[in-house]
């Protein structure tokens, strides 16, 4: 079984899972925004993050629901992959971090990793500050607009293979993106996307510290003799849960769809070819993403690899890149959203210098 020795090879660990995890909900963004169903989504990703799961566990190793990343699928399409993103990243490393400061012995430099969890609470109150001082920009954007009806005396045209054709951030943009995606968000509260988000926040912040109790016992409920599980099997059965919570979760929601998306049925599913490639791919991103997490956190602490949950550093890239977000920004959205940034670099140097190592 191959385990992390040294410290800076856990910090590689963790900084391969920031660059991961933070790419793949950029992919499934991408297809749903694409018109691609979530539920199809979901399951094509969570066969691949099985896989991912499988391979590290038959290569270099010789229970819990997650829930969270089937919640942010809805929040994204509501507040946005950035705002998701840094508010879920926040969530999980102020609750994940500090309990797993506390079930890891104090390995952690304390004086060095609470500031770190600061600096994530400053960059959530910017995040936020971005989301609203975004949406307003958006609104001025769409004023020209007296409806939705009005946007037929255009002239848009979706090209298949490069996606939306209008310029980036535009009003005719957006309005043609609400077209084609597969979940409609104009005229929706955005209380439920921010309630969606909080959710899956708090399951990602919990899924840590059951990882940490999983591989090391602190609780010492296992009997004398028994083996603690090492970090491969525990991500594992922790993958294959997580398989089979989405399984059941979005067959059902195939034929009972929620948040007005129309109703599917496997057959359709298996059918649906339509950005498919990229759904497997975002498994695998992920899967491999937690794997060299858990991995780092093994040897330098869980509550150190809560660092890699500043993954806004790196969706946020992708969210201007592929989708627009903050293009064409007022000069208030502009300071925000640097700020945050910068908060979040702080914030993942901060906790990574925190790092012990695990006796």
């Amino acid at each position: 079984m191959y385990m992390i020795e040294s410290k800076e090879g856990a910090i590689i660990c963790m900084l391969l899972a920031l660059l991961f995890l933070g790419t793949w909900p950029a992919i499934m963004t991408l297809t749903e925004r694409r018109g691609r169903l979530p539920q199809h989504i979901y399951l094509d990703y969570t066969l691949t993050n099985l896989l991912a799961a499988v391979t590290i566990a038959f290569t270099l190793g010789q229970i819990v629901l997650n829930l969270g990343t089937l919640a942010t699928q809805y929040a994204w399409a509501f507040v946005g992959l950035s705002v998701t993103e840094v508010i879920t990243a926040s969530i999980a490393v102020v609750i994940g971090t500090t309990l797993n400061y506390f079930l890891d012995d104090r390995i952690n430099r304390a004086e060095i990793l609470f500031p770190g969890i600061a600096c994530f609470l400053v960059a959530v109150c910017f995040g936020s500050a971005v989301y609203k001082s975004n949406e307003d920009d958006n609104k001025s954007k769409l004023q020209e607009f007296k409806s939705l009806e009005n946007v037929s005396s255009f002239q848009m045209e979706t090209n298949p293979a490069n996606g939306l054709a209008q310029e980036k951030g535009s009003a005719a943009f957006l309005i043609e993106l609400e077209k084609q995606r597969a979940i409609k968000v104009t005229g929706r509260s955005t209380i439920i996307g921010l309630a969606i988000t909080f959710f899956a926040g708090i399951c990602f912040s919990l899924f840590s510290p059951a990882f940490n109790l999983a591989t090391n016992d602190q609780w010492h409920t296992l009997k004398h003799g028994v083996p603690k599980l090492n970090v491969y099997t525990a991500f594992f059965y922790f993958s294959v849960s997580a398989f089979v919570s989405a399984l059941i979760l979005n067959i059902k929601f195939l034929y009972w769809p929620v948040l007005g998306l129309p109703r599917s049925s496997f057959k359709a599913y298996l059918n649906d070819w339509n950005g498919r490639g990229w759904s497997l791919l975002a498994g695998l991103l992920c899967g491999f993403g937690n794997g060299l997490q858990f991995m780092g956190g093994q040897t330098a602490s869980y509550a150190a690899a809560g660092a890699v949950q500043a993954l806004p550093l790196v969706s946020t890239f992708w969210g201007i890149m592929l989708f627009g977000e903050y293009r064409r920004p007022s000069r208030r959205t502009y300071i925000l959203l640097t700020s945050m940034l910068f908060m979040f670099t702080v914030a993942v140097a901060v906790l990574m210098t925190s790092s012990g190592h695990r006796k």
